[in-house]
């Protein structure tokens, strides 16, 4: 007998007990089978609309505009779940300062030795209806021999003064 496929209930099911369990996206990677290996962390996919106004080359900064919005988070290996030291992230959103189609909206910052994250910027506002960020990893500009990811992360709320965020990147 043919295998069905998952019906979208069966998926709504298991994606809520994977949340039940305290697994959420981009807060804590889900952990999966990966190259092979049974319990290892599985690469971060790009999200819809995650490359929209990206700017390639973005500044490495200390700091975005005139800050007080934190945007922090990891990036670790797939699989082993290693953090990542000196990855660069690039952060770039729609804020109380511009539009993130602007120059002085983006910005990059590296990771430390382990594999987090942090920059400051601007209050990120709704854009097109939702408070959300951009984020990418982008392996043209990192010799880090990975795949480049680009996030769209939504804000739970607009008052939110912080977004935290996971990569886990997988080897190219």
């Amino acid at each position: 007998m043919a295998q069905q496929s998952p019906t979208r209930r069966g998926l709504i099911s298991t994606a809520g007990a994977a949340l039940a369990l305290g697994v959420s996206g981009l807060i804590v990677p889900a952990r999966a089978k990966s190259g092979g290996q049974s319990g290892g962390l599985a690469a971060t996919p790009t999200m819809r609309g995650g490359a929209n106004n990206y700017r390639p080359g973005a500044p490495i900064v200390d700091r975005i505009g005139g800050g007080g919005f934190w945007t922090t988070g990891t990036v670790r290996r797939e699989g082993d779940g290693m953090p990542l030291a000196g990855r660069r992230i690039q952060v770039w959103a729609h804020t109380t300062e511009g539009h993130e189609r602007d120059a002085r909206s983006h910005g990059a910052t590296l990771t430390d030795a382990d594999g987090v994250f942090r920059i400051e910027m601007p209050q990120i506002v709704p854009a097109f209806g939702q408070p959300h960020g951009h984020l990418a990893y982008d392996a043209d500009y990192d010799d880090g021999g990975f795949e480049t990811v680009f996030l769209r992360p939504v804000m739970a709320r607009m008052s939110d003064t912080r977004l935290h965020v996971e990569f886990v990147l997988r080897p190219a």
